[in-house]
């Protein structure tokens, strides 16, 4: 294809963290065993930019289809680094500190507008950044032995951070929300599997568990009909801002779109000829 538009991007190189596709599922791994996957300036600005351009890859033939989110080692994410990030955050100004708090937001916004699902395997910990980053994610698998800590209050600082004062009351509600960002505790994963924060609880003796079964339901997305799913995702975010009269107007345009696609009429044949449908 010539046109530079659709020309698919080349595979990421970034130095925070790996990724790989297979079977139509792409594979983020942060990569900081040693400090339970912290985040670093570095890894904010590549996943940031990474989260920006995977939808152009993914147009390729053969690109993935839904993303993992996960973490190499025991953990999946314990926040920002404290020698990297947290100390170096005394020596700025205001100017600089909000330089970088709306940049740790433009990390959650791209995870938001990426219409690819993603899907967060939740080792051991998903701590202050981490745990935003796996609220962010569309769905989320967590070990029994894991926790979420929105920890922020716990070092003198709002709850509400890099959207989490948003997202989270959507997902559970306000009141589990408000008690959650207030006091900053740890969520373990039967009480999130209790209040919807966790999609699936595995047992985690193995934690390679985790990030398996986390494959497996994106690998799951991957073989669905793309467009649909894409649509559904879209519409999930977009709806939020709108009123009910406005949602029912836009869902009645995206399903216009998704009738015209040809996965609609191969859903049909396929039923009409017991069969598994070929999405296109």
């Amino acid at each position: 294809m010539n046109d530079p538009d659709f020309r698919p991007l080349p595979m990421p190189s970034p130095e925070s963290f790996s990724y790989e596709e297979k079977d139509g599922v792409g594979i983020i791994t942060l990569d900081r065993p040693d400090r339970f996957n912290a985040l670093t300036f570095a890894v904010y600005r590549e996943l940031t930019d990474f989260f920006a351009t995977i939808e152009r890859r993914s147009l390729a033939e053969g690109g993935a289809r839904a993303l993992v989110l996960q973490g190499k080692g025991k953990a999946f994410c314990s926040g920002g680094d404290v020698e990297d990030i947290i100390t170096r955050l005394f020596e700025r100004e205001t100017e600089g500190l909000l330089r970088f708090t709306r940049m740790t937001g433009e990390l959650i916004a791209n995870m938001r507008r990426c219409p690819l699902p993603i899907v967060a395997s939740v080792k051991r910990v998903a701590a202050g950044a981490g745990a935003v980053m796996a609220l962010a994610s569309d769905l989320r698998v967590m070990g029994k032995n894991s926790f979420f800590s929105f920890l922020f209050p716990q070092v003198g600082l709002s709850g509400a951070d890099m959207g989490a004062s948003w997202l989270l009351p959507r997902v559970v509600g306000l009141g589990h929300a408000s008690e959650i960002l207030m006091l900053g505790g740890r969520v373990h994963a039967d009480r999130c599997a209790q209040i919807g924060l966790a999609t699936r609880v595995v047992d985690d003796e193995d934690r390679a568990n985790v990030d398996a079964e986390a494959f497996t339901l994106a690998k799951t997305l991957a073989a669905g009909p793309h467009f649909g799913l894409r649509m559904t995702k879209v519409m999930l975010q977009k709806e939020l801002d709108l009123g009910f009269g406005d949602a029912i107007e836009a869902e009645a345009q995206a399903q216009t779109l998704c009738m015209e696609h040809p996965d609609f009429k191969e859903a049909n044949d396929a039923w009409l000829a017991k069969r598994d449908p070929v999405w296109k």
